[in-house]
């Protein structure tokens, strides 16, 4: 009998410390999907302040955005083109969150070299990142980057690439997830699928 609950409780706590894990590679992600909600945490806004989810989301529908860090040029290409599409993004009665593991500091660095208006949000410590099942194990070579970029709360992680619409309920309506970091949603493209939500 004991034997059996040895087994068991091995059972568990190696199903537990899987589900911690962190995937290994980009491609190796399980993301939340359409229809789930995003968890409801609270994050850091570019002026340091707490900045809950829900809060963010109840009252118009977001175009949500993971990106790796203001030092990533293909996020920095992203992001501004974004900002120049957010006119449009506005008309159609949708706002812009993007969150990165950068910390506030750097965030307001991001802002003014991208010319974004839009809310950018620090995910430092990558529970929203985990939570929403689209991080990985940073390659070596970007971990003294993300260390600096972090204040050393990351030094091992990064963020898929990604875009979701979410409705006020915090539930998802659309995503857009590029294992290969060079991809991205088109702003057109983005726009096309805004208009067929609406």
């Amino acid at each position: 009998m004991k034997k059996l609950i040895f087994m068991l409780l091995a059972t568990l706590s190696f199903v537990a410390n899987a589900q911690d894990a962190i995937p290994k590679t980009a491609t190796d992600i399980a993301p939340l999907l359409i229809g789930e909600k995003i968890p409801d945490l609270t994050l850091k806004s570019s002026e340091n302040k707490d900045a809950k989810l829900s809060d963010l989301f109840k009252n118009k529908k977001t175009v949500l955005v993971f990106y790796r860090g203001g030092w990533c040029p293909y996020c920095n290409m992203h992001l501004a083109a974004l900002a120049d599409a957010e006119k449009k993004i506005l008309d159609l009665g949708y706002q812009i969150i993007a969150i990165s593991p950068d910390t506030p500091e750097n965030l307001k660095i991001t802002a003014e070299k991208d010319k974004v208006k839009y809310t950018l949000l620090s995910d430092s410590k990558g529970d929203l990142i985990k939570a929403m099942g689209i991080i990985f194990e940073a390659p070596e070579n970007y971990k003294e980057v993300i260390n600096v970029h972090s204040n050393g709360m990351n030094t091992s992680f990064l963020p898929v690439p990604s875009v979701f619409v979410v409705n006020t309920d915090s539930a998802i309506l659309f995503e857009y997830i590029s294992p290969d970091f060079k991809h991205r949603i088109s702003s057109e493209l983005l726009i096309s699928v805004l208009k067929n939500l609406k």
